[in-house]
Formats: C-alpha cells, structure tokens, sequence
C-alpha cells in the first residue's frame, strides 16, 4: 500500500477524491493533467488497497467509471518496516511525498493568500509550539490531533452553507532541537 501511495499522481488523486468524494476516470483525468486511461490505472491500482473503489451506481452510461473514495486512512509506523529494506524505503518515500505535497500547499496558500477575502485570511492559521514530552505522550497527542481533523473531515455535507471550500490541515509532531 505504501509503494502504491508514494506515487505523486496516486496521492493527488487520493485527495481530490477526499474533496469531491466521487468522480468518473474522465473527470479526474482532466483534473490531475494526465490521460484518461493513466487517471483509470492509477485509479486500479489504488483500488487493489481499497483506498478508492468503483462506483458503477453513478454511472449514466455503461462507458462511464466511477470512482468513490474507499477506506483511504492512511498511516503507518517506519518501526514496523525496520527488518524490511523495500517497506523502509516505500515508508521514505511516502514520508518524503507527504511532506513535500504539504510543504507545496502551504507555499501555494502563501502566495496567493493575498486574493483571498479578508476572512479566508484572517482565518487561515499556522502555529507551532514546543513541547517536552515523554513518547507515550507524544503517541497521545499524534492519537488526538489525528481525532481531531478526522471528526472535521467526517462532517455530513449535504446541507453545506455558501462560503464553505476545501480546507487541507496538516500536522506533525517529532522530537526535535530548536
């Protein structure tokens, strides 16, 4: 699962599906910049995880494919692959992405946050602290900021107010030295 994550196309379409919640291989495709039959097997081979999934109800013609969201929670320990050289280096190389796509977004909001309405950026938050922590105590704040952005992220949105948009939260907690 990991190596199928560490894909650049593969993420991106994990996310606009975690936004949109379902769209035809045409639709993603036009919306990553890639062909339709590349948007169809990047789609598959997530699939063969469970991370998205056909969904054939939505379709309005047999041509037509479908893809919803699966169960695409991912996280993983670098511990677990410590015996494993492949799994380490998958484990790198999804670390590697993530934080690089998280860095990319922020940079993105950066830049453009100043044709944003005075409440988007007013809104908009960053904030960092440091913490003395034992690694128990690091696993429960890691538990309970994950709880946190999972709760917001399950909203129902049927009934979404005007004004509402895609927001990406990210955060990180790792021993470091200032």
């Amino acid at each position: 699962m990991l190596a199928a994550v560490a894909h650049p196309v593969r993420r991106r379409l994990l996310d606009v599906l975690r936004v949109e919640r379902a769209m035809t291989a045409s639709a993603l495709a036009d919306r990553l910049g890639v062909a339709v039959g590349s948007a169809s097997h990047h789609a598959k081979v997530l699939a063969e995880h469970g991370l998205v999934v056909p969904a054939p109800e939505l379709a309005r013609d047999r041509r037509e494919r479908w893809w919803r969201l699966g169960d695409a929670r991912i996280s993983w320990s670098t511990q677990a692959f410590a015996d494993d050289p492949a799994g380490a280096a998958a484990s790198s190389a999804a670390d590697d992405l993530s934080a690089r796509l998280q860095l990319e977004r922020w940079q993105t909001w950066r830049a453009e946050r100043s044709s944003a309405s005075g409440e988007w950026q007013d809104a908009a938050t960053s904030t960092d602290v440091w913490l003395h922590l034992t690694p128990d105590e690091l696993g429960e704040l890691s538990e309970e900021l994950t709880a946190v952005l999972q709760w917001w992220a399950g909203r129902a949105r049927e009934d979404d107010p005007a004004g509402r948009r895609p927001v990406f939260a990210f955060a990180h907690a790792f021993p470091a030295q200032p």
